[in-house]
This record gives structure tokens, C-alpha cells and sequence, in this order.
């Protein structure tokens, strides 16, 4: 079966997504007095890697469910062999530092290595309420989101290919569920979806995740190809910008991510070259590795900048901070390189060896 053709602007939106997420997290770090609003909002880049997430894979296995050559255990394992690779050399990574800043005489949040959390984190299960503390590597858990996803993908899958025939309702659904479930949610647990984590975290891809299906549908159906349409998804774009930028609530700016994917898709689909560069594709690539070293390098590079340069509240110059940003990029290059995509490979190999038939898509991000 054919490889689904690869939608290289969506590959770099991931790094944007990611960066996003990582500038809100770095903010606090720098010596400056408040937050941007678009910064104030980046934990949603959470948001739109789960709407992401779900239109990819549509894109991906969508076609394969539908003539009936998908395989529930190719699929697991090369989505497994994505993501936990770098998830275990990052939980190791986390627990080797405190255990070092232990030895030395360093506090260490005893929630770092809480050894009560480590079964559900070397499970990924940490997102479904099975994880007492945030602990380790805290962003696995939307890794661990994103595993609970994959389990469930043929039932987003069989609801998907119930409603292909009218894309613009299973968009409205979608979004319907999302702007109800969010205020049902915040009603009954007394804080927002968006911000959940281990506690909920596994429900907080769920509206995200259907969401991203029923916009491949749309995008698929050819509903975006005119120019009335591709405008729409462009407003949709900036207002979405704009949303973020005025602390609108979380539901309409997650709906407007629809209209950025949408556009950059059918950018692609029209054959252009724009947000397709090599660089951009490139960083897009190396977005999980990004994600999940920033909190690692977070700890490492304040802790040894606090103690050289003794800054309050772990506050660093603007320079300085500039530089901490900066530097990851190219340390998620190097675990990009040198850990995740070997590993992955080396995984995938291994399984079509055990498994030797068809594994066209095992290559598919």
C-alpha cells in the first residue's frame, strides 16, 4: 500500500507548537517583569500538537482502515517506537541529575524522583490518573496522552470513517464537544482542561484528537481547495493569532487551530514550496526532541547559571536567557541524532524482522 505523501508544513508547524510550549515554560527565568499574552497562552502548543496528532494519522492510516489493511500492531509499534526511546533516556536523564545534585548536598524536589510515579511513567500511564505526583520528566505526560491515543485509535478511526460523507458535520461535532466539554470539565473539576496534566491529561487529548480527524475529512473531502474557502481557513489563521494575543478563552483559540492546519495543508496539496524549506521541515523533525530535553536542560543550565552567577529567583539577564533558549535547539539536534531517530529505527527494524510482511508506513512521523 502506498506511503501517504508527506505534508512538510505541518511538519514545521510541530516546532513552532513546541517552541511555544517552551517559551512559556522559560519565561519565568527571565529577568523581566510580566508575561506576553501569546506567551501566557503556550501551554495550549500542547493543544495543537493533539489537533496535529489526529490529522496526521488520519492522513497516515486513515486509507488503510478504510480498504482494510490496517494492522492494530504495526501501528502500535511504530508509534511506540517514535516516542519512547527518547522518553526513557529523558526519565533517565532526570533521575540521574537529582540523584547527582543528591550527592552533592543540592535540594532536589522529592517529586523529581518519586519512585511512586516511575511505574506509571516507564508505562506511560502517568496521564490517566495513575501517577500519584507529577514526577521525572514531567512533559511525558502528554507523551503518555498521546499513547492513550494511539490505544484508541481504531474507535477515533471506525467514528471518523461513520461520518466521512458529511466532513463539514463531523467538523461541527467536533468543535460542538470541544466547546462543550471544556466548561463541563472546569465546572466539575475546578480548573481548566487545557491545564490539566497527570491528573486528566489522557481526556484532554480526546477533544483534540477528534478534532484533527474530522478536519482531514474536510481537507480530504476537497471543501478547502476553493479560494473562498482557503481564505476562510487563512482568517481563521490570524484570528487564532489574535485570539491568543487578547487571552481569549481556550476553546475558541483551539477551534482556530483548525484554520491553521487547514491552511498549511492545502498549501502543500496546491503544490506550493511555502513553509516546505529544509530548515523549517527540518526543525520540524526534531520538535520532540526539543519538547522533551527542554525540561532537562531547563534544570541543568539554570542550576549551573544561579550558582556561577548567583541570580535571584533563578532570574537570568536577558542575554543570558536568550542563550539558554537558543541552545537547546541545537542540544535537541544532537539527542535527535544520536538517541531518538537510531533508536527508532533499530526498533522498527526489529519488528519487521520478527514481522516480515508489508511495513510500508513504518516510516510514517
Amino acid at each position: 500500500m502506498a506511503v501517504a505523501p508527506h505534508i512538510k508544513p505541518l511538519t514545521s508547524l510541530r516546532f513552532f507548537a513546541a517552541a511555544w510550549v517552551v517559551v512559556f515554560h522559560y519565561w519565568p527565568h527571565l529577568a523581566v517583569t510580566g508575561m506576553p499574552p501569546l506567551v501566557a497562552k503556550g501551554y495550549l502548543g500542547v493543544e495543537l500538537f493533539f489537533v496535529l496528532s489526529g490529522f496526521i494519522l488520519c492522513h497516515v492510516y486513515l486509507p488503510q482502515v478504510e480498504a482494510g489493511g490496517f494492522r492494530y500492531g504495526d501501528f502500535l509499534w511504530t508509534r511506540l517506537a517514535r516516542i519512547y526511546p527518547m522518553h526513557l533516556v529523558t526519565l533517565i536523564g532526570m533521575g540521574l541529575m537529582a540523584g547527582g545534585a543528591l550527592a552533592v548536598g543540592l535540594s532536589v524536589d522529592p517529586n523529581v524522583l518519586s519512585f511512586a510515579a516511575l511505574p506509571a511513567n516507564l508505562t506511560l500511564t502517568q496521564a490517566w490518573g495513575l501517577a500519584p505526583v507529577a514526577g521525572w520528566n514531567h512533559p511525558s505526560w502528554s507523551i503518555s496522552a498521546e499513547w492513550f491515543a494511539y490505544l484508541a485509535f481504531p474507535a477515533f478511526a471506525a467514528l471518523t470513517i461513520a461520518v466521512r460523507r458529511w466532513p463539514g458535520v463531523a467538523v461541527a461535532a467536533a468543535l460542538a464537544f470541544l466547546a462543550v466539554l471544556y466548561p463541563t470539565f472546569q465546572a466539575i473539576a475546578g480548573f481548566p482542561l487545557t491545564k490539566a496534566t497527570n491528573a486528566w491529561g489522557a481526556l484532554r487529548i480526546v477533544p483534540c484528537f477528534a478534532l484533527g480527524c474530522a478536519l482531514y475529512l474536510a481537507w480530504r473531502s476537497g471543501a478547502a481547495d476553493g479560494r473562498k474557502a482557503l481564505a476562510g481557513a487563512l482568517f481563521f489563521t490570524i484570528a487564532v493569532i489574535v485570539a491568543a494575543a487578547l487571552q481569549a478563552p481556550d476553546a475558541i483559540i483551539v477551534s482556530g487551530f483548525g484554520g491553521l492546519i487547514i491552511t498549511l495543508a492545502q498549501v502543500s496539496k496546491s503544490g506550493s514550496s511555502r513553509f516546505s524549506h529544509r530548515f523549517l521541515v527540518y526543525l520540524g523533525e526534531i520538535s520532540y526532541s526539543v519538547y522533551m530535553v527542554c525540561i532537562p536542560w531547563e534544570v541543568l543550565f539554570v542550576n549551573v547559571a544561579v550558582k556561577i552567577g548567583h541570580f535571584p529567583g533563578k532570574q537570568l539577564p536577558p542575554l543570558l536567557w536568550l542563550v539558554f533558549l537558543i541552545t537547546l535547539v541545537p542540544l535537541a539536534a544532537l539527542t535527535h541524532h544520536l538517541i531518538e531517530k537510531p533508536a527508532r529505527e533499530r526498533m522498527k527494524l526489529w519488528w519487521r524482522l520478527r514481522r516480515p510482511h508489508d511495513f510500508a508506513t513504518a516510516a510514517a512521523r
